[in-house]
């Protein structure tokens, strides 16, 4: 397959009635397990990086990674840089070859908003065909460092979704509806099907326009998934499960085996835990063979 952005993906799935799971990485064991799981269930698959992984191990070097395996892998795969909360940090990502970009300005007024995503959307369609990601309201739980209270959460207004994607231009919208970022405190989070429902019947009841993304989907329940699916969710964002994962099993190999110190035996549990934490997804999403 040859590289591709996140909206000629998530275009299939909204018309499609299925979703794809993006999954954030922060390193390369994690990245080799996330592809795959996507390679064996022949599912299209957006890797994304929060900001601080993509300056820590430098968005150059992502870049290349990432077209590396996207040129070769038998899948469609998308790079995604995810909660980007600096318009100039988006532009650089783009130039370097990011395929896909979240500007994050949902803590901003609405007007501030708009303007810094519309900027960003333009810079952005400018370069060719980079996917540009906005999210109204805001998602409670820690993203990136970046802390947002429940109490200061706000829930995206369906009518003003639509005016924000109309005058922003964005290609990818995220609607806070209630999910979070991070665990979850009780068993059913309070999710609001119906504001999620009534937005994308508004942005795409008259056929797949804007794909609506989820944030916070580790911890929701298989049946919260599946609902979500069937209102119109297309991009699945998973972040924390995949960073338990890791430190869990690095955890664990550890413990069990404290006598040895062969750093690829780690690597080998790391990467095959992610790769069936991926595939679970996978299925609950019902990506696998839509590649």
């Amino acid at each position: 397959m040859s590289v591709i952005t996140t909206k000629e993906i998530l275009l299939k799935a909204t018309e499609g009635g299925y979703a794809v799971g993006a999954f954030n990485v922060t390193n390369l064991i994690q990245l080799e397990g996330v592809v795959q799981a996507a390679v064996d269930k022949k599912a299209p698959l957006i890797i994304q990086t929060s900001v601080t992984p993509s300056k820590f191990l430098g968005r150059d070097v992502l870049v290349a990674i990432y077209r590396a395996i996207a040129e070769s892998a038998p899948i469609p795969i998308a790079l995604h840089l995810d909660h980007c909360r600096v318009v100039e940090y988006c532009k650089q990502c783009a130039d370097a070859g990011y395929t896909s970009i979240m500007i994050d300005a949902s803590r901003e007024s609405f007007e501030e908003n708009v303007r810094q995503t519309k900027e960003v959307c333009d810079y952005c369609h400018a370069r060719g065909e980079i996917s540009v990601e906005g999210e109204l309201g805001t998602v409670s739980g820690v993203e990136d460092q970046i802390k947002v209270a429940e109490d200061e959460a706000a829930l995206c207004g369906p009518e003003q979704g639509v005016e924000f994607v109309e005058r922003t231009g964005v290609d990818l919208f995220a609607p806070a509806i209630g999910t979070a970022h991070g665990i979850y405190k009780t068993a059913e989070p309070k999710v609001d099907f119906e504001r999620f429902g009534r937005i994308a019947q508004l942005i795409n009841g008259q056929g797949a326009r804007v794909p609506l993304v989820i944030h916070g989907g580790t911890g929701l329940p298989r049946d919260y998934v599946e609902k979500l699916v069937s209102l119109g969710g297309s991009k699945f964002n998973v972040s924390t499960e995949l960073k338990h994962t890791l430190i869990d099993t690095t955890h664990g190999y550890v413990s069990e085996h404290r006598d040895e110190y062969n750093p690829g035996k780690i690597d080998v549990a790391v990467r095959d835990a992610i790769r069936d934490a991926v595939a679970r997804w996978i299925d609950m999403l019902g990506s696998e063979g839509k590649a």
